[in-house]
């Protein structure tokens, strides 16, 4: 474990340390993301935080190779090659896109040519589990649309996921430490060195997340922009890609868990499951509404967060509760043999709980102080007077205020900001008269009557 913890160090710290010089880069390049209507911040905020993760992963990669004994499990595999020519060739793509705009077929071309080149390192689904125990082993050409479209869907849905400061790295980091865990489980319980390339893959990409994370957290200083979330899509994707290359799943039979042929699809499911549901509803949302499946809007599930009254910083936090839930849940009945009934009861009870702490209308304890009061009860906020010379009547209709112009963010702002009130006018100081030669607050004084 000592040279894994080693490698997620280095990335972490490259990918710290060098995201505020991108940070400076994008500023200074006019990378800029404005606030839009669906976003969450009023003032742009840089972009390409992609380059100082795709930094990390090339740090991270240069140090596993030093260190014995990944040195040896990396020289037989095409993973640096695999990982740098596609990674490389997201940044691009990322790059461009987060600076001048790229259309959606141009990024989904570049996304299927970063999986033909992980298939050609080496890295595809050379079977599945079938329900019956057996096996399917696709062909080659087979193999490599399967990857493909595995790695087109995870980056899409890391992209889906990124609309809150901390969002789409943290949930990526729990998943990529859930891989890690279990992968690291199976190379030194069962002796299984082939799984050593996911586990260092999996610390590879937690690393990039821890780095970047402290820049990107609410309010953040940059973002990772196209260039960072379809980076870890790939990485999320090369991870149980990799590892089912090289898993025969009748190793694990009676030593992991009680279904291994269910097992190498049920663990990368269940840790992304919160992306993936997340971009399949939003398909079938535009689908069916007759737009793009690629046109943006805010319905998402961190902002459907918003809606309901959650805080940013509670929203992501709710996020994070259910990606670790479900990671850990499906690592630990991967790892530890217990009955089914414990499992079940411990997965539902921790359901419930989020589920109360994400809805607030589940709280049933608050419904008493949520209730409207009857009509005809006293109310118990004390009525106001009424100023003499005001008219009573019944309340007058709210009328919202007239929509703002389109302007930039800092412009918005200052739009919405209360005009100052104008300095009060005071007596002109007229030359030999009763008040000539006084201050204003002297003048003020004599003017006043004296006591009668």
């Amino acid at each position: 474990m000592r040279e894994y913890f080693l490698t997620l160090l280095v990335t972490a710290a490259v990918t710290y340390l060098l995201t505020p010089l991108v940070r400076q880069v994008a500023i200074r390049a006019g990378a800029m993301h404005e606030a839009r209507d669906r976003d969450v911040h009023v003032v742009p905020i840089p972009l390409l935080g992609g380059l100082a993760m795709y930094l990390g992963l090339a740090a991270g990669l240069f140090a596993a190779s030093q260190m014995y004994p990944l040195k040896e499990v990396l020289a037989g595999t095409g993973m640096i090659q695999g990982l740098l020519l596609a990674g490389g060739l997201i940044v691009v793509i990322g790059v461009i896109d987060d600076r001048w705009g790229m259309n959606a077929l141009s990024k989904l071309a570049g996304q299927v040519a970063a999986g033909a080149i992980l298939v050609a390192s080496g890295c595809e689904l050379a079977w599945l589990p079938m329900p019956g125990g057996g096996t399917f082993t696709p062909d080659s050409d087979q193999a490599m649309v399967l990857t493909i479209l595995v790695v087109v869907a995870t980056i899409n849905a890391v992209n889906f996921i990124d609309g809150l400061d901390g969002l789409a790295a943290g949930i990526v980091g729990i998943g990529a430490v859930s891989f890690y865990l279990y992968y690291y489980h199976l190379t030194h319980v069962l002796r299984l060195s082939s799984e050593a390339v996911p586990a260092l893959a999996a610390a590879i990409l937690a690393g990039i997340c821890l780095g970047f994370l402290p820049h990107n957290l609410y309010p953040a200083r940059i973002f990772m922009g196209d260039t960072g979330s379809m980076l870890l899509g790939l990485m999320l994707a090369y991870v149980p890609i990799s590892s089912i290359t090289s898993l025969d799943f009748r190793t694990l039979n009676g030593t992991v868990n009680r279904f291994p042929e269910l097992l190498p699809l049920l663990l990368p499911t269940t840790i992304m499951v919160i992306p993936y549901a997340d971009m399949l509803m939003a398909v079938i949302r535009r689908t069916r509404a007759g737009r793009s499946p690629f046109a943006p809007d805010r319905r998402h599930l961190h902002h459907r967060l918003l809606d309901i009254g959650h805080s940013h910083r509670l929203s992501v936090l709710i996020m994070y509760l259910w990606a670790a839930v479900f990671s850990a849940l499906i690592v630990w009945f991967s790892t530890v043999r217990m009955p089914l009934f414990v499992f079940a009861v411990i997965t539902f009870a921790a359901v419930v709980a989020l589920l109360v702490m994400s809805m607030p209308r589940l709280r049933w304890w608050q419904r008493d102080r949520r209730r409207p009061a009857p009509a005809g009860a006293p109310s118990a906020v004390p009525a106001t007077a009424v100023p003499a010379g005001v008219a009573s009547g019944p309340p007058r209709p709210y009328e919202p205020a007239p929509p703002l112009p389109h302007l930039p963010a800092p412009e918005r702002l200052a739009a919405r900001a209360p005009a100052p009130h104008p300095p009060a006018p005071h007596a002109p100081n007229v030359p030999g008269g009763p008040g000539a030669g006084l201050k204003v607050s002297d003048q003020v004084a004599a003017e006043r009557p004296g006591p009668s």
